[in-house]
C-alpha cells in the first residue's frame, strides 16, 4: 500500500497532546510533527500505510471535537509536499509566483497537493501556521496557465470547509522579489 500522511489541527496544546500520543498508540504511524504553533494551536503529522493514517487521524478527530481546528489524510500526497514542508526544493527557472493563503493548516496541505497534482508546477514553501496567527499558506511557480490552473483548482479544496483565505498569481515576478522569495 502506498505511504500516506494525515494531521490533525488542534485550538489547543493539551487536546493535541492527547491526540499525538492516541494517533501512534492506534496504528503504525510515524510523527513527522507533533509541535506547537501560532496562536497556541497544536499540529500533528503522521505518515504510514493509508490504513494506519486514516485510523490514527479518526481516532484523534472523534476525541475532542470541539478542539478540532481541521485534519485531513491523503493517500497518495505529491512527493513535492514534503520538500516543501522543509523548505528545501530547489527553483531553476521561475516563471510566475502562486500564492494560497488559507485559515488552517491541515487546509494549506491539502490545497498544496491538489495544484501540484493539478498542473506542472514546483511547490516552493509551505509555511504552516508559525508568524502568522494560524493562518499558513503556500507558494508556487511554473508557467502562468500552470500556475493559473493550480491556484484555482488547490482554492475550490481549500474552501470547502471555508478555509480558504486569499490567492494571488503574480506573472513574472521581479528578479528583486525572487530573491527575497527564494
Amino acid at each position: 500500500m502506498k505511504k500516506a500522511i494525515g494531521m490533525v489541527e488542534y485550538k489547543t496544546v493539551s487536546s493535541g497532546m492527547r491526540a499525538a500520543d492516541r494517533m501512534v498508540k492506534t496504528a503504525e504511524v510515524e510523527l513527522l510533527q507533533a509541535d506547537t504553533v501560532c496562536p497556541g494551536k497544536f499540529l500533528v503529522l503522521i505518515s504510514g500505510d493509508l490504513s494506519a493514517v486514516k485510523a490514527s487521524v479518526d481516532a484523534a478527530a472523534i476525541n475532542d471535537p470541539e478542539q478540532l481546528i481541521d485534519s485531513f489524510v491523503l493517500g497518495n500526497p505529491h512527493e513535492s509536499i514534503f520538500s516543501a514542508l522543509y523548505g528545501a526544493t530547489e527553483i531553476k527557472t521561475p516563471d510566475a509566483l502562486g500564492v494560497l493563503e488559507t485559515f488552517s493548516a491541515a487546509a494549506a496541505i491539502v490545497a498544496a497537493d491538489t495544484a501540484a497534482k493539478t498542473a506542472l508546477v514546483d511547490l516552493i514553501e509551505l509555511r504552516l501556521a508559525r508568524g502568522m496567527c494560524g493562518k499558513s499558506y503556500l507558494l508556487l511557480t511554473g508557467e502562468i496557465a500552470a500556475v493559473e490552473a493550480a491556484i484555482e483548482r488547490a482554492k475550490l479544496g481549500a474552501g470547502e470547509d471555508g478555509m480558504f483565505l486569499d490567492s494571488a498569481v503574480i506573472p513574472r515576478p521581479d528578479a528583486k522579489f525572487w530573491q527575497n522569495i527564494l
